[in-house]
């Protein structure tokens, strides 16, 4: 053990030493966890911010699109609205239209009934006249023949009538 005794002055040095040098890789190593950590505690920052700013960009985008589409509903339901008046409009005139056609149909039967009654009666008044007309030269005739003279002259009115049939 005397040489354990002699060693002593070189070994306590190089035991210091190592000492030292193992204090100071543990410092060094627990340092360098720290900054290691710290990076993986700000990288994971920085990836939680960025899927926040992520997440915030998405909900924002999702907002425009909703109020996009909002808004585009609206426009369809203020067109269909608009659609539904001229439609309604349109059904007005429509009925107004064809209420217009029933009467005047209505009023062409009635013109058309009244217009064969005028026929009618101007037909009886044509027999009537040719009637009358054969029946006053029936007269006149039989005048002629029992006064043995001339029948007097018809009056203006149907003079006429009366020179016509006689020829």
């Amino acid at each position: 053990m005397d040489w354990l005794n002699s060693a002593a002055p070189v070994f306590a040095p190089a035991f210091g030493a190592l000492g030292v040098i193992t204090g100071a890789f543990f410092s060094y190593r627990q340092v360098k966890r720290r900054g290691e950590t710290d990076e993986r505690v700000e990288t994971v920052k920085a990836k939680l911010t960025a899927e926040a700013t992520e997440g915030q960009t998405y909900v924002e985008a999702m907002k425009t699109v909703t109020a996009g589409f909002s808004s585009l509903l609206d426009q369809q339901r203020g067109m269909l609205d608009q659609q539904s008046v001229l439609l309604d409009q349109e059904r007005t005139m429509h009925a107004q239209t064809v209420d217009r056609v029933t009467m005047l149909e209505a009023g062409h039967l009635e013109l058309t009934r009244e217009v064969r009654e005028l026929q009618e009666e101007q037909r009886k008044d044509r027999r009537w006249k040719a009637a009358a007309l054969e029946y006053i030269r029936d007269l006149r005739g039989l005048v002629a023949r029992s006064l043995g003279r001339p029948a007097p002259e018809p009056p203006e009115e149907i003079a006429a009538d009366l020179d016509e049939g006689s020829r």
